[in-house]
């Protein structure tokens, strides 16, 4: 016992000597003490240091409290100015929800006002405080469905506040949140004057209507809405296209949906993992006797938060999936102490794929709800049935789809009425096609079909769906297509003779693409977009890269209209039909 004692009284010695030994710090129980140097000498009457572990204390500072002042003062404008400079040199990624904003913000106030803000270094002066209450004349609307409101403060710069749920000719109030390049950002609070030609509150569905950022016109007019979504495509091709007013054709009217509401076949609902430290036995006691947690949201973001609130209803949902909302709920409830992160649900709406399918007769059809992102998803379109993977994307409006397949058949069908045109396409090209939506529901109008996608596992279900509509192998194929070279697949098509639909996603076409579109040259291109903005810089360019061509090289564009798959929400697509002359 003495060796043992002996050996593990050299260790501790041996120890803190490799620590400490080249600073001397003596060493006082457990903790390790760090006595004054004498180069600092302690204040009078200051005996701190005497009590043992703890902080040095800090020399007394030489400056005055005028200094001190003057001092935080000129931190604080250092850090200022570091914010600004960080602020002016962020500027929107193109066609992008905020740069969207900002040019109708620009339209509001007008260019030359920006400008002269920018040259005089004002243009982050808000004259408003963060959460400041405020009361404003609503003047005109984004493309986002947002507000748009003047500020009315005295002496201040021209700025507008974007605020949600209202409508043009309305005073409402709201709560700013967030200031930024001659705007502020405003929570919603109320309506004190509205616009009665325009709203009319007893249309609204949903209890959560002006808190959940899902939907923004529930309070307008089927008529208005369709409305202000066609000017949001007038409004794309003026800001993004670079193209002249005498190159875009008269833009129609916005085709509608025809379910307003219950139309949506999928939703994703979500909800965050339990707080940090919760005592996970706890709450699994809490859970199985049926109490859910305070903290515990089920549902969508409220506008403008990262931050979830409990809906266990959406109207625009269809009934099939609002059914099963209660029972996925509950069972998060149950589980929630499982969960070391949130989640995402998924709920999608199909046919029930026990039952074989038939194409031509629909008395079997039986609507299920799939949570399983890996399941299959039966969906009808028209005449026509799709299957693919519950996870990949398809249109989440049913309704409209045989609408909106048709309108692209006959905009290209009108181009060459007479059925026996010898310069009528006989090829059509699907690029981006996914699971092969409109290579199938087009190809009764040709007699070579091909569908281009780069996912191996949607070429599957596209080849998959050819069968199950039988239509022939010989007639239609679906390639896989590198993205640096997507056109090589299919080299055995005459582009006199072809038509080619983009289906992009929303981010639009990249040059690549666009440059590989060219070179390739199809008689018609028809594109459909979720994203009218990124739609109307890609035809625009398109059409500026073919405008000094020689007859039969240059594109023009023949018509452009809307779709309003998501009624009740600001957000519209657009098909834009392109010929070669």
């Amino acid at each position: 016992m003495l060796l043992l004692a002996r050996i593990r009284s050299s260790i501790l010695r041996s120890s803190c000597s490799r620590t400490y030994h080249k600073r001397r710090y003596p060493i006082r129980g457990p903790f390790l003490w760090l006595p004054m140097s004498s180069s600092e000498p302690v204040p009078a009457g200051d005996t701190s240091w005497e009590k043992g572990p703890g902080k040095r204390p800090r020399a007394p500072s030489p400056l005055s409290k005028e200094e001190k002042q003057a001092k935080r003062a000129k931190n604080i404008a250092r850090a200022n100015a570091k914010r600004l400079k960080k602020q002016r040199g962020h500027v929107p990624e193109a066609c992008t929800t905020e740069d969207v904003r900002w040019k109708d913000i620009v339209c509001l106030l007008g260019q030359d006002v920006v400008d002269k803000a920018v040259e005089d270094g004002t243009e982050f002066d808000s004259p408003f405080e963060f959460k400041s209450e405020v009361e404003l004349v609503v003047k005109a609307s984004t493309s986002n469905g947002e507000g748009l409101a003047q500020s009315t403060e005295e002496n201040s710069n021209p700025w507008v506040v974007v605020v949600p749920f209202c409508l043009p000719g309305e005073r409402v109030k709201c709560r700013v949140f967030k200031n930024d390049r001659m705007h502020s950002l405003a929570d919603f609070i109320e309506v004190i004057q509205p616009n009665l030609e325009l709203r009319n509150n007893e249309r609204v569905k949903c209890r959560y209507f002006s808190k959940c950022g899902g939907c923004q016109y529930q309070m307008l007019s089927y008529e208005s809405q369709l409305a202000f979504k066609r000017e949001v495509v007038v409004k794309a091709y003026k800001n993004y296209s670079e193209l002249p007013d005498s190159s875009i054709p008269e833009i129609q009217p916005t085709i509608g949906s025809p379910l307003q509401y219950g139309y949506r076949t999928k939703i994703t609902p979500h909800f965050q993992a339990p707080p940090p430290k919760t005592d996970k036995a706890a709450l699994q006691a809490q859970v199985e006797a049926g109490d859910k947690p305070d903290w515990l949201q089920i549902g969508f973001n409220i506008q403008s938060q990262n931050k979830v609130m409990d809906i266990e209803e959406c109207p625009i949902a269809t009934p099939v999936l609002n059914q099963a909302l209660p029972e996925i709920y509950q069972n998060v409830v149950k589980t929630i102490h499982t969960y070391k992160r949130g989640a995402t649900l998924l709920l999608r709406e199909s046919l029930d794929t026990s039952v074989d399918p038939d194409p031509n007769d629909t008395s079997k059809d039986k609507q299920i709800c799939i949570t399983n992102n890996h399941a299959s998803i039966r969906e009808r379109v028209g005449g026509f049935l799709f299957e693919y993977i519950a996870s990949s994307f398809f249109q989440n409006n049913n309704a409209i789809l045989p609408a909106l397949t048709s309108y692209v058949r006959d905009a290209i069908s009108s181009l060459y009425p007479d059925p026996n045109d010898s310069t009528r396409p006989t090829h059509l090209i699907d690029t981006y096609c996914g699971s092969g939506l409109f290579a199938i529901t087009l190809s009764p109008d040709y007699s070579t079909v091909a569908g281009i996608e780069i996912s191996a596992d949607s070429i599957m279900y596209a080849k998959h769906n050819a069968k199950l509509n039988n239509i022939a192998a010989e007639k239609m194929s679906f390639r896989k297509g590198d993205a640096a070279e997507i056109f090589k697949s299919v080299s055995d098509f005459s582009p006199d003779k072809t038509v080619m639909v983009i289906d992009p996603p929303r981010k639009g076409c990249d040059d690549p693409f666009i440059k590989q579109l060219l070179e390739f040259r199809p008689k018609v291109v028809a594109y459909v977009s979720c994203n009218v903005h990124t739609q109307a810089r890609d035809v625009g360019k398109i059409l500026n890269a073919t405008q000094d061509e020689s007859e039969g090289g240059r594109y023009v564009l023949e018509s452009l209209r809307g779709f309003d798959l998501f009624p009740q929400t600001a957000h519209v697509e657009s098909v834009a039909i392109l010929r070669r002359v």
